[in-house]
């Protein structure tokens, strides 16, 4: 049998990456040279406008997050599209190499991109590191603690007398009484088994 949520035991941590144009928050990044001017890597679904703003782009900005960082944060960059909205309206940024950085946070890394590989779902970025700061010495959020604590860090408010399917994954909601069997959410690409049936009267 195979189960997936080993890999949420992998020592990663959660970061907004930003570059021009929008972001999205990932955890799949990886220091993976030392040096003056040090590579770093970042994973980005290929479905997110994101993945097609860093291949038009030659930079992209890393800003790690806290433990108690605004969830806000995460809503805005993990549970929207840069296609459907402005993420940087109501998010406080600071600029730094042109990119927009994420000010409530740990601190920063800003990567001149050098390379990227493609697999089945994901873009592998590959960026020298060119300016970087650190902000605070906060608790970094890690993956795991994403995953035990998203509960608390997202409350989700349904409406009365509908019911609701929440995804376990992003909190996204689907009404209906019945969830079709190929759904996916629309957030973060789960299959309905990730769905919670909940009904408010």
């Amino acid at each position: 049998m195979k189960n997936i949520k080993i890999t949420r035991k992998i020592t990663q941590g959660i970061y907004a990456l930003t570059t021009d144009g929008g972001g999205c928050i990932v955890d799949a990044v990886s220091q993976v040279s030392s040096g003056e001017n040090p590579l770093i890597s970042v994973a980005v679904m290929k479905k997110n406008n994101t993945n097609d703003l860093l291949k038009k782009n030659k930079k992209f900005a890393i800003s790690i997050l806290s433990r108690d960082v605004d969830p806000e944060i995460i809503k805005t960059f993990g549970f929207n599209s840069s296609r459907d909205i402005d993420k940087f309206e109501k998010i406080e940024t600071i600029c730094e190499e042109e990119i927009k950085i994420v000010k409530d946070s740990i601190g920063y890394i800003v990567c001149e991109i050098v390379d990227y590989i493609e697999n089945d779902t994901h873009t592998l970025f590959i960026g020298k590191v060119i300016e970087a700061d650190v902000f605070n010495d906060k608790n970094p959020m890690s993956y795991g603690y994403y995953q035990e604590h998203k509960t608390d860090l997202f409350k989700v408010t349904t409406e009365k007398g509908k019911t609701a399917w929440i995804c376990k994954a992003c909190g996204y909601i689907y009404y209906g009484e019945y969830l079709p069997d190929d759904f996916r959410c629309p957030i973060c690409g789960v299959s309905k088994e990730y769905f919670k049936k909940e009904s408010v009267n």
